[in-house]
């Protein structure tokens, strides 16, 4: 290893003998500013939007012209248009039969019906007519212009926080329930 660092240490890094004229290189860019580089060689200029359609051997027209008139371009990708009711999205499964089904499937799964939804009380409702219509009621005034006075402050702060505040004591613990004393299993 130590043989190779004094190899480097004597040897200086390649110094470039011609200097460096940059005014000279920026007014060849000045001069060149708007106009397009030419193609390095061997490669194929970009063909323009009209003709991405078209074959490459139409599209490459020679440097003087089109020979022969070209044929009309076609637009680029397809568009099928479906009579209204008839498409790929109207697809309907055809349903189950009995004769689908082995002696191993069970037969076409039906969820039950949902439980009704709890019944609620009065004040149940007028905490979640705090928390939804407090803010809704300041959003309203700020929009429409009102006067914030201390009562539209009052119902819209106070209604919210005092809804919120009874909604969380009113949740349901899990210590209501003595049945599962223990938590784990049962043998």
């Amino acid at each position: 290893m130590a043989e190779h660092d004094s190899d480097r240490g004597d040897r200086e890094p390649d110094e470039q003998k011609v200097p460096f004229d940059e005014e000279a290189a920026w007014r060849a860019i000045v001069a060149g500013y708007g106009q397009e580089p030419p193609d390095p060689p061997g490669s194929r200029p970009f063909r323009p939007v009209e003709d991405l359609a078209l074959p490459e051997d139409v599209a490459e027209e020679p440097a003087d012209g089109p020979a022969e008139p070209r044929p009309p371009a076609r637009p680029l990708g397809s568009s099928v248009s479906f009579a209204p009711g008839v498409g790929p999205r109207d697809h309907r499964a055809p349903e189950p039969s009995e004769e689908d089904f082995d002696e191993d499937d069970e037969g076409h799964f039906v969820p039950p019906e949902p439980p009704a939804l709890p019944e609620t009380d009065a004040t149940a409702r007028f905490a979640w007519l705090g928390v939804v219509g407090g803010p809704i009621l300041l959003l309203l005034a700020v929009v429409l212009g009102w006067q914030m006075t201390w009562w539209l402050n009052t119902l819209g702060i106070g209604g919210f926080l005092g809804g919120f505040a009874t909604l969380v004591m009113r949740m349901r613990t899990d210590e209501d329930e003595d049945d599962d004393p223990g938590r784990g299993a049962v043998v």
